[in-house]
């Protein structure tokens, strides 16, 4: 048992195990999956999570579970005119704000238990190599043409802009505020020039005129044909989410496409980027000094982050016949992964693992209104933990409001609801009903019903009370599978809430109860083994969705980590001896949707000392809302036994380490780690500063 804790608790620090790496096998299903590069001059809000990475953990944990060889690939988009412009507003070098936000996406992708193969960069030797190789392959195949086009020019910084340095009036929708590379108000892309009115995003007091400069394109437009030929093929084997660049009937429903595809660039007017190698060709002299388009060389990160992972990066990606590449993102990114990535790869000509299924979501909102880091209106980054609520309860909550087929609203009064009614009262309370009896009717031992080997069969089995049971529980299995092989991710943590459901109505149908136990033994026993093993069942349908609970579900089992169940079985044996009970989840005070609405409805600045007052303002506002033993620091709005836990958790993490590092002797690691996640679990129980 100190074995499995210790993996799973190395899964979720995302320690890997020494010099292991994950290699597609012949005769096994491969599964390549990648979650949208976030650039690195932000950080992500709960749309952006939602959109991309928890969704393709949820995928690639889902797959683990399946004894699928999977490997998780994301990292910073670290290049082009975004970081640039991020860079010059706060005074640092672009490599040096790279690093400041790539661990703020770090922290926020680890408390939220994102399982990452490797979580990588885009600025690295490797990726300037593939993406350099790339470029090679499309020069030589005739796929690279130079034109020389009017390009925006600032003459108060005396320098061309690049896309993102311009802003100005979408010509095709009339969007104020549509910039060089694409519109946010219709999505389509552009070219910098064709903004009406265009201002230098530094300064709207800037003077902008248009000056000719000569660039690269890829063309596009001489390879639609195979592109197309492609997405068809490829849209109906991989049962694409319908809201990308083709709908559920197959049409094509991309503007780019249906009026003609045009010469993509691939080059910008840039220092922060991907030196351009040399052809041998006179075109050299003029591409000096200039570097690759951020769209062009971004996507090619998912192959070179997996470089960086591992020497064999090409069993994944030139590797089509046994590998399936899955990839996550929101329908804003799906013209660059489903035609303009493709096409590179097209283009290049080599046998390149190509996209196999696109999962795209559409815009999570903020209550009434969109995220905006700038006005501090909602939730970013690592800031969902202030409100001591786990990041189990979070995943849940997320996935089940994840866009897929329409825009949805993030709402404090649902994401309660959620808790309260769905988790705590349904599936919390099956779980702990069930090991709760068993404790303290059995002593902790699962009793024995003497017939055990004919206790999950199709037929009734002598129970009257509820003979259909084991045929829906079935039922529901096989709809989970379903929903999760096609990638319903929001259908599949639906289902198993609906399992947990059927479990609490079995055991109400059954009568659990003293009763039952008095005068029904065998019956009782029958009862509570099938239930017992439905709770095993559920501890891996709800790993991929919330794995800390998970992983708490089989402590209290005392149970190893399982694959996900095709029917329901006897897997847990009469006899077998169960962990200690406790609840999963805690009830969270109504009240504190005002309370956080205040801490997160902006009107707060970024200075620490402005966020602490906002916090410590929050801190009162619950108070007075009800809520007990509330208290403020400059970080969050916590109880005071959350402050005392944290510390001791800090200490226990400081003892982790010494173990592995070797500067702590005698002491076990396997006890130590243990400790340490239920020192965690401690926290996510008291967690919520809501508690009653």
């Amino acid at each position: 048992m100190a074995q499995n804790i210790r993996e799973e608790a190395d899964l979720l620090m995302n320690i890997p195990k020494e010099g292991e790496k994950i290699l597609p096998q012949t005769g096994k299903k491969n599964i390549l999956i990648t979650s949208a590069l976030p650039y690195c001059n932000n950080v992500p809000h709960l749309g952006n999570i939602i959109g991309s990475t928890l969704s393709a953990d949820v995928f690639a944990r889902y797959n683990r579970s399946r004894n699928n060889q999977t490997l998780y690939i994301c990292g910073t988009d670290e290049y082009g005119t975004a970081t640039e412009t991020q860079a010059l507003k706060e005074g640092l070098a672009p490599r040096a704000l790279c690093d400041k936000y790539r661990e703020l996406h770090r922290e926020s992708y680890s408390w939220f238990e994102m399982a990452f193969d490797l979580f990588g960069q885009t600025s690295t030797e490797k990726h300037t190599e593939i993406c350099q190789d790339i470029y090679l392959q499309l020069y030589k195949n005739d796929m690279l043409e130079k034109q020389t086009k009017e390009q925006t020019y600032c003459e108060t910084c005396s320098k061309f802009l690049a896309d993102r340095f311009v802003e100005g009036i979408c010509p095709h929708c009339g969007y104020e505020d549509a910039r060089g590379d694409q519109c946010d108000g219709c999505s389509r892309t552009l070219d910098p020039v064709e903004l009406i009115k265009p201002r230098c995003h530094l300064s709207r007091e800037h003077t902008v005129v248009t000056k000719t400069s000569a660039h690269m394109y890829m063309r596009l437009n001489t390879i639609q044909p195979q592109i197309e030929a492609w997405m068809k093929k490829t849209w109906k084997e991989g049962r694409w989410a319908p809201n990308s660049v083709i709908n559920a009937d197959g049409e094509i429903i991309d503007a780019r496409l249906k009026g003609g595809l045009r010469p993509n660039p691939v080059t910008r007017d840039l220092t922060w980027g991907v030196p351009l190698p040399h052809t041998g060709d006179p075109i050299d002299e003029e591409m000096k000094g200039k570097v690759m388009y951020v769209w062009f060389d971004a996507p090619i990160g998912y192959p070179s982050i997996t470089a960086n992972y591992t020497d064999e990066w090409r069993q994944w990606w030139f590797n089509p016949e046994d590998v399936k590449l899955y990839q996550f993102m929101g329908k804003d990114n799906a013209y660059f992964h489903t035609i303009m990535f493709p096409g590179t790869l097209l283009g290049d000509g080599r046998k390149w693992t190509m996209l196999h299924h696109v999962s795209t979501t559409e815009f999570l909102q903020y209550e009434s209104g969109k995220f905006s880091k700038s006005r501090n209106i909602g939730v970013f980054g690592p800031a969902a933990k202030q409100t001591g609520v786990p990041a189990s309860v979070w995943r849940y909550y997320l996935l089940s409001t994840r866009p897929e087929n329409s825009d949805s609203t993030f709402s404090w009064n649902e994401f309660i609801a959620a808790n309260n009614s769905v988790l705590l009262n349904n599936f919390g309370n099956f779980v702990n009903r069930v090991l709760k009896f068993i404790s303290a009717k059995y002593d902790g031992v699962v009793p024995d019903a003497n017939d055990a080997s004919g206790l999950i069969p199709t037929e009734n089995n002598g129970d009257e009370h509820d003979p259909t049971f084991v045929n829906e529980i079935n039922d529901l299995l096989k709809d989970y599978i379903n929903a999760m092989e096609s990638v319903k991710l929001r259908l599949g943590i639906q289902t198993v809430m609906a399992i947990s459901a059927r479990g609490n109505a079995y055991l109400q149908r059954s009568g659990l109860g003293n009763a039952l136990f008095s005068d029904s033994p065998q019956q009782c026993a029958r009862v509570l083994l099938r239930a017992v093993n439905l709770i095993y069942a559920l501890s891996a349908l709800t790993f991929p969705f919330m794995p800390s609970t998970s992983t708490e579900i089989l402590a209290q089992l005392n149970a190893p980590a399982r694959t996900v169940p095709e029917r329901l079985s006897v897997d847990i044996l009469p006899g077998h001896i169960l962990g200690s009970p406790a609840h999963l989840f805690k009830r969270i005070d109504e009240k504190m949707a005002d309370v956080w609405r205040a801490m997160f409805g902006g009107g707060a600045t970024e200075q620490p000392k402005e966020a602490a007052v906002s916090k410590r303002k929050a801190a009162a506002a619950a108070k007075k809302a009800g809520v007990k033993n509330v208290i403020a620091d400059e970080n969050a709005v916590k109880t005071v036994e959350m402050v005392e836990l944290e510390k001791k958790i800090a200490a226990q993490g400081d003892l982790v380490r010494g173990i592995k590092s070797g500067t702590v002797q005698g002491q076990s690691l396997d006890e130590a780690l243990a400790e340490l996640l239920k020192l965690k679990a401690s926290l996510s129980g008291l967690a919520s500063a809501v508690t009653q």
